[in-house]
């Protein structure tokens, strides 16, 4: 039986789901600054739980295959925790948006563990792919100058973000190269959210941490950011099923490029030219790196 035509409507949804999703890293630095590191984050997972449940309905966990619920569930989590608080933790708004690069390494990587573990063939477009991406980091973080120490410099001012901006990248590109082989078919967004949530309260009730009443706009914060990244996720559910995949993915090869650009407007940051030059960098390695996997390369 031969897969259904891409729809438009799946296709459009797919290109929200990226857009929406582009705005999720800022709208989290947001979060942590009127509600804390660990607290904002809890909260916007409890709430996008919520939401997801109430748009795609409350999975029956003994239909999914176990292995997919802890794998999977976990590596979920361990990724979405290490990206929020890398967020969270960073020192000013200029380095979550730095942050927010260093995460966007996930495609490349992403490519290179199927490549070692699942058989996955790819043409000499790889190499140049991984290390244009891996310069473009390099660049941001330096300032354009390319200086290992400059790199080191700034990496060693918060090691505790910068690492857990690159462990969440090798964290989600192995979900994607495990979800597909032991999901059997089953979406588990929906507990995988309550379990992030579960867990950052967990990490949140062990901190010093503690929530103050919070000021009216801060519940808008929250309340958007829960929203952004619920219906990112909903939309991105149709669009698998309807949309242009082709198209999509390679749409989301511009992401690093469009968060950057939100973050500078939501979090009223300017950025300069080396940042540009740097984020352009990754997002050509990544669609050279998408590239070398395809048939006909």
């Amino acid at each position: 039986m031969s897969n259904p035509a891409p729809t438009r409507r799946g296709t459009l949804l797919g290109l929200l789901a990226i857009a929406l999703w582009s705005a999720v890293p800022p709208l989290i630095r947001l979060l942590s600054e009127s509600f804390g590191p660990v607290g904002g984050a809890a909260l916007m997972y409890s709430v996008s739980a919520a939401l997801l449940a109430a748009v795609l309905g409350w999975p029956r966990l003994r239909d999914f295959p176990p292995r997919y619920l802890l794998i999977c569930g976990g590596l979920f989590a361990c990724y979405e925790i290490s990206l929020a608080l890398a967020l969270g933790f960073a020192q000013n708004r200029m380095q979550a948006i730095e942050l927010g690069i260093v995460n966007y390494l996930w495609p490349c990587l992403t490519v290179l563990l199927a490549l070692l573990f699942n058989g996955q063939r790819a043409s000499w477009l790889l190499p140049p792919g991984l290390l244009l991406s891996l310069l473009g980091v390099a660049w941001i973080i330096s300032g354009g100058a390319l200086s290992p120490a400059g790199i080191l410099g700034n990496a060693l001012q918060n090691p505790l973000s910068y690492s857990l901006a690159f462990g969440g990248a090798l964290l989600w590109a192995t979900y994607c190269n495990v979800a597909k082989r032991l999901s059997q078919g089953r979406n588990g967004i929906a507990p995988f959210f309550a379990l992030t949530a579960l867990a950052l309260w967990m990490h949140y009730a062990l901190s010093p941490e503690r929530l103050a009443m919070p000021a009216l706009p801060s519940i808008g914060i929250l309340l958007l950011a829960a929203a952004v990244m619920a219906a990112g996720y909903a939309a991105w559910n149709v669009a698998i099923a309807e949309g242009n995949m082709m198209l999509l993915v390679a749409a989301s090869y511009s992401t690093p490029v469009l968060s950057s650009a939100l973050a500078s407007v939501i979090l009223s940051t300017a950025l300069g030219l080396a940042f540009w030059q740097g984020a352009a960098m990754v997002t050509a390695g990544s669609l050279l790196c998408w590239r070398s996997t395809r048939p006909g390369r």
